[in-house]
């Protein structure tokens, strides 16, 4: 089994010790609690962000700006319409094939790709977003952290290091760095209460509905899950059950939205400008087509396939093609889904084109990127990823031209400005460089956690001639991958250098500052005598090595979608 296989497994066992060994469905109140107390916004926000630059150490996190964005995007629309708009989010794409999705502290949520994929539509996927958003408001990981005592996540996270470790040996390693750690765990599974996931649909299912989504696509990724489960003969352990997909979940979930129609049927579609979706009897997929999806020339019928060209569908296809493990077997499905169509969607033909670019074949790519943009004249996603397989095949004044062009009717889109600096920092050029430096530095404020960004930064002013800036950009994008010691040993070094003005000796300083208390944590849990047990002192004596600063076993709380 491949290791990123393992990583939906981990976070869904760990959810299972956390999400709480309460054995009443007692709900707690706000105001009072002793879980409002277990962490600080501040710890929250600490913990989550220190959680995804470990997943993107060991490369389980999709940073691609298309993707990333989009799903950023649909995030922020059901958070304005939440329960508590004013709290700060972070969405991010894990490359896993596993069906799931998970809140952690700091209101920071993982979409696996493979959850992505299994879903059919923009609404069943806002659907499992809204669930975690209201794990976050309505302070489930609180209280579940509160409740684990701080015991089961360090297993959990331990077994991770000791996957990542025994990656490169055998698949048997591998499964025995898992079992393990899960005897310390499975037990907590056995009273694990339903309670906060029912909350989590119900609340979810308001938030959905206000957002102008169809409020019975929260039933219908149940039901989903259910039929890809049956499909792929997928046998659940029973520690993964203890909140099932099963019937009554479905039939409340179908309830609810049923209700929330009858009290506001059209609240959302006239927020949207779009008619409200009929469900047909005995059909099991809901018609949740993209509002303004389909161009005129689909609606004269001179394009097939055309209501696939939306940003579900498309972002769908970039997420599948990306996180794909060979370049050659992606090509291959591709290939195979447009053989099997008499009329070749829009979505596969896309996906096809992102797959020719990513198994070096270019030419081909360009071909059929052509053939998309003329289509859809308008639309960014096929325009840029056309600029892209010109660049490849060496076609660079053509490329060059075209992120112009993007970036000029496009101000401040992040694809296009990575795209595009890129293309300027390929000169090699200190007139470029510059010009790069303009580009980048009004979006760094905005992406701060985005290391891409940091790394055209610091590349851009090493080539205008400011190695001080370079070194402090290379030093958080080491940061922001989970370098956290190499970060602060970089900005150790460069504050010792007397060329330093006043106002870049206080900014070094001050990062340095931040920095400092991540590596002493880091360094204290490296310090850490093991448990008695020996199954989690060979998951701690496994991690890997060579990342001597990473030490997995730090506090977490992941709640996975169940």
């Amino acid at each position: 089994m491949r290791k990123f296989n393992w990583l939906g497994l981990i976070l869904a066992t760990a959810c299972t010790g956390l999400a709480g060994a309460q054995e009443t469905a007692v709900k707690l109140p706000d105001i009072g609690s002793s879980a409002a107390s277990a962490m600080s916004p501040r710890e929250m926000k600490a913990y989550g962000a220190s959680m995804l630059h470990e997943m993107r150490a060991y490369n389980y996190v999709l940073d691609d700006p298309l993707v990333s964005d989009y799903l950023q995007d649909l995030g922020y629309r059901l958070v304005s319409y939440s329960d508590r708009p004013d709290l700060e989010f972070t969405f991010f794409v894990v490359r896993s094939n596993d069906i799931n999705a998970f809140a952690a502290p700091g209101g920071y949520i993982g979409v696996n790709v493979g959850l992505i994929n299994a879903m059919s539509s923009e609404d069943e996927l806002a659907a499992v977003i809204a669930h975690e958003i209201a794990h976050v408001t309505q302070q489930h990981l609180l209280r579940a952290f509160e409740d684990s005592k701080k015991s089961t996540i360090p297993i959990a996270l331990a077994m991770l290091g000791a996957l990542v470790a025994s990656a490169g040996r055998s698949d048997d390693a591998s499964q025995a760095a898992l079992m393990s750690g899960i005897s310390l765990i499975q037990q907590r599974a056995i009273n694990f209460t339903r309670y906060d996931e029912i909350e989590a649909d119900r609340v979810g299912i308001q938030t959905l509905t206000r957002a102008g989504y169809e409020p019975l696509a929260m039933a219908e990724t149940f039901a989903t899950m259910q039929r890809v489960m049956r499909v792929n003969g997928v046998d659940v352990p029973e520690f993964l059950r203890t909140h099932p997909v099963d019937v009554n979940r479905i039939a409340d979930a179908k309830a609810r939205a049923v209700q929330l129609h009858k009290s506001q049927p059209l609240r959302g579609a006239i927020a949207l400008n779009q008619p409200t979706k009929a469900v047909l009897p005995g059909h099991s997929g809901l018609d949740l087509s993209f509002p303004g999806a389909a161009s005129k020339r689909d609606t004269e019928g001179s394009v097939p396939g055309a209501a696939d060209a939306n940003a579900f569908v498309l972002m769908k296809e970039r997420a599948r093609t990306l996180a794909a493990d060979s370049a050659n077997s992606i090509l291959r499905y591709y290939s195979d889904e447009l053989e099997r169509e008499a009329r070749p969607s829009v979505a596969n033909r896309y996906g096809h084109a992102l797959a020719l670019v990513r198994a070096r074949q270019p030419r081909t790519a360009i071909a059929e990127f052509k053939h998309l943009t003329e289509d859809f004249p308008d639309n960014l996603t096929f325009m840029l990823g056309l600029a892209h397989a010109e660049d490849q095949a060496g076609q660079k004044d053509s490329a060059f031209s075209r992120y112009q062009r993007l970036n000029t009717n496009y101000p401040g889109n992040r694809a296009i400005v990575l795209a595009y600096t890129d293309a300027l920092l390929a000169r090699e050029e200190s007139e470029s460089a510059r010009r790069a430096q303009d580009l980048l530095r009004p979006l760094i404020g905005r992406y701060a956690d985005d290391p891409e960004l940091q790394h055209s930064f610091a590349r851009a002013s090493e080539l205008a001639g400011e190695p001080i800036r370079a070194a402090e950009a290379y030093a958080e994008w080491a940061y922001l991958n989970g370098r956290v010691e190499d970060a602060l040993n970089q900005l150790k070094a460069l504050s010792s250098k007397p060329e330093l003005t006043y106002y870049q000796r206080a900014r070094v300083e001050a990062r340095i500052t931040a920095m400092t208390p991540a590596v002493l944590d880091i360094r204290k849990s490296e310090r850490r005598q093991p448990d008695a047990d020996g199954a989690r002192e060979n998951a701690q004596l496994s991690l890997c090595p060579q990342q001597q600063c990473l030490d997995l076993s730090r506090r977490r709380n992941i709640a996975p979608l169940q």
